[in-house]
């Protein structure tokens, strides 16, 4: 970071950068962070990009863990509510699918291809060894919080457990994307809301 993003005016462009950057990865993948492009959707001078990032890898940085932020903190306020209002399967089934799928639209094709674009963007951070780091972390966080939705939910898992449960998704959805299925989220919910009620002990 910059000594001039340690200003008021800096801290808000830089965060503004750092959101539509998040933005555009969210949407098009790393591709489609560029510094033009993150500019113009941010609405300011191109010559920004650089003045407060050394590279393009900080500013895609910044924005994987903003957006992985976010979603954590979406997800800790969706378990809030989880655990003072509905604890049963399905409300569990559907906020960890949230976690690991991205919340949905009500879109159903809209929310298919973000699921794609999420599946490529998490096979394309392995080529970038910069982000691994920051994705351990972010990866660290994410498990901890599914922990903690399974245990406030009522099924508590331990951490082998929930590797199985968090795999079987992986799998369903690449089985959907690869069948070429219009709706990974519900193929992953079926195989989750099985292999639940198989460790609950219910067949």
């Amino acid at each position: 970071m910059t000594a001039a993003a340690t200003t008021p005016k800096g801290e808000r462009r830089r965060a503004a950068l750092v959101e539509a950057a998040a933005e555009l990865l969210a949407e098009g993948g790393f591709d489609a962070v560029r510094h033009r492009a993150v500019a113009e959707r941010a609405g300011l001078p191109l010559a920004s990009t650089t003045y407060y990032f050394d590279s393009l890898e900080e500013l895609v940085t910044a924005a994987v863990e903003h957006h992985g932020q976010t979603e954590l903190a979406n997800g800790r306020r969706q378990l809030d509510d989880l655990t003072t209002r509905n604890r049963g399967v399905q409300a569990t089934v559907e906020l960890v699918l949230d976690m690991l799928l991205g919340p949905q639209s009500g879109d159903p094709e809209a929310d298919a291809e973000a699921v794609l674009l999420r599946y490529e963007r998490l096979v394309a951070t392995g080529r970038r060894p910069y982000l691994r780091p920051l994705m351990r972390t972010l990866s660290q966080q994410l498990n901890e919080l599914l922990t903690e939705i399974f245990a406030r939910s009522g099924t508590p898992v331990a951490k082998d457990e929930l590797d199985r449960l968090v795999a079987l998704v992986d799998g369903a959805v690449v089985n959907a994307l690869i069948a070429v299925d219009p709706a990974p989220r519900a193929a992953a919910g079926r195989m989750l809301r099985t292999a639940l009620a198989e460790s609950a002990g219910v067949h």
